[in-house]
């Protein structure tokens, strides 16, 4: 027999805050994160706004002794490192980031391991700028060259440049600080990620491989180059209105399951959970927020262009103009959620309360709204959605955690937080605006298509 996974700490840093209790708050409050940008200049962009973690720096968090390896972070692993610092913290654990020594920690090193999930790093715009510029062709005014990339612009970048952009870096940091020494590993598939990486650090938690675990993910798009990927892919919204104005509320931009919404808006966080052995927390005394009882994940067949980009029509029309049932359920997501249900022991009659992506992109949004109701059929009308884009925004590889962290929270408290939408939505989806409320929940789906066409999902069971 398998064992049982429970969560028992959950770590958050997002545009509400540093901490599981900010996002928690400002979810209950119905406030949203999305704020004019401040870390650069975004005036080419069609969107000035962003969920960004204002103020935080994970040298503020991290042990004294290791301050110094913060240079050597890329903003997304500073947001791996502070979620999973606040998730130990919240699981009250006894790691080696506090100076325990072996044999004073919870849990010997070799039985604890980590799954992250984590995006492509974009490079510093002002680390690599200088190096480029130094790499002009004195021949060729304006064009690169390697020969002078070689002779001098390669040496503009410190030495330990690369080490702060692979994306293994996330699961490398936390494992080091914590001292886990069991199964490590890192996914890199988009929206996806942190749920998958919850799933797999479950399952090494079910086989014996290990007692506890850290799972989820974390990714940085508020940057130069994670605003013009979005914008390429055409999902950026604009945050000005028919005038011209700007919009600073981002909740009124952002419109989860709407076929006219304007797109999204990026933002930057992470989600970090403990996976604990039921067994094991118990033996420590420990309460958990919610059973790990269901994981599944498929691939789409969709074409990618079709998944990915996909809002558009054949003849390049906006995603915008693309109406909830034009598109095609998003098979691959569909299969992942009954996978999970069936992991679960569970049918759809079973489930209380979903936290889908939710992402604020037409296509996508309407492929995911399709893919739920071919699972759930008649009756997702009443089933809540907890959508949380409009409060964080776009977080890609952060997102799979933070929405596991909601599902959780939801069952610990036994409460639906409040829900922001200011646009339209199918009749069939329960996404209007809502305060929060209390609600009796035993069993949450948490699923996340992504942008290349992975997709996972995992069951919450109330502890």
């Amino acid at each position: 027999m398998r064992r049982r996974v429970v969560i028992t700490g959950i770590g958050v840093v997002s545009g509400l805050g540093p901490d599981a209790r900010s996002l928690w708050s400002g979810l209950l409050e119905g406030r949203s994160g999305l704020r004019p940008v401040e870390t650069f200049d975004a005036t080419g962009y069609s969107s000035h706004l962003a969920g960004y973690a204002a103020g935080f720096h994970a040298k503020d968090v991290v042990p004294k002794h290791y301050r110094k390896a913060v240079k050597v972070m890329a903003r997304d692993i500073e947001l791996a490192v502070g979620a999973a610092m606040d998730a130990v913290a919240g699981a009250g654990l006894v790691t080696r980031a506090s100076g325990a020594a072996d044999g004073e920690t919870t849990y010997p090193p070799d039985r604890v391991g980590a799954s992250i999930g984590a995006g492509l790093i974009a490079t510093d715009v002002d680390e690599l700028a200088p190096a480029f510029a130094a790499s002009v062709d004195d021949d060729a005014p304006g064009e690169f060259s390697l020969r002078k990339w070689g002779e001098a612009g390669i040496n503009r970048l410190q030495p330990l440049w690369l080490l702060k952009y692979l994306p293994n870096m996330l699961a490398c940091h936390v494992t080091i600080i914590h001292g886990a020494e069991g199964p490590s590993n890192t996914l890199t598939v988009g929206e996806a990620s942190g749920l998958l990486s919850i799933g797999e650090s479950s399952r090494i938690i079910e086989r014996g491989d290990v007692d506890c675990a850290f799972a989820g993910g974390a990714e940085c798009k508020v940057t130069p180059m994670g605003f013009l990927r979005t914008q390429l892919a055409g999902r950026l919204a604009s945050t000005r209105d028919a005038s011209g104005e700007p919009i600073d509320d981002g909740g009124r931009v952002v419109r989860p399951f709407d076929p006219e919404s304007p797109g999204t808006i990026v933002g930057e966080g992470g989600g970090i959970l403990i996976v604990e052995s039921l067994e094991t927390a118990r033996a420590r005394g420990r309460e958990a927020y919610a059973e790990v009882v269901g994981f599944g994940a498929a691939q789409s067949r969709a074409p990618y262009e079709a998944m990915a980009i996909g809002a558009r029509h054949a003849d390049g029309s906006v995603p915008g103009s693309l109406e909830l049932g034009e598109a095609g359920a998003e098979t691959g997501l569909v299969s992942a959620i009954r996978r999970a249900l069936d992991d679960a022991g569970i049918g759809p009659e079973s489930i209380d309360a979903i936290v889908p992506r939710g992402l604020g992109v037409a296509g996508p949004d309407a492929r995911e709204a399709l893919a739920l109701r071919e699972v759930f059929a008649d009756r997702l009308a009443g089933i809540p959605i907890v959508t949380v884009t409009p409060m964080v925004g776009d977080l890609s590889a952060g997102t799979g955690g933070v929405l596991a962290a909601v599902g959780a929270l939801c069952l610990k408290e036994q409460t639906l937080p409040a829900r922001l939408h200011a646009g339209n939505h199918p009749s069939w989806l329960d996404v209007a605006p809502a305060p929060a409320r209390a609600a009796k929940l035993e069993y949450v789906l948490c699923c996340s298509p992504a942008l290349g066409g992975q997709n996972a999902a995992i069951v919450l069971r109330r502890a």
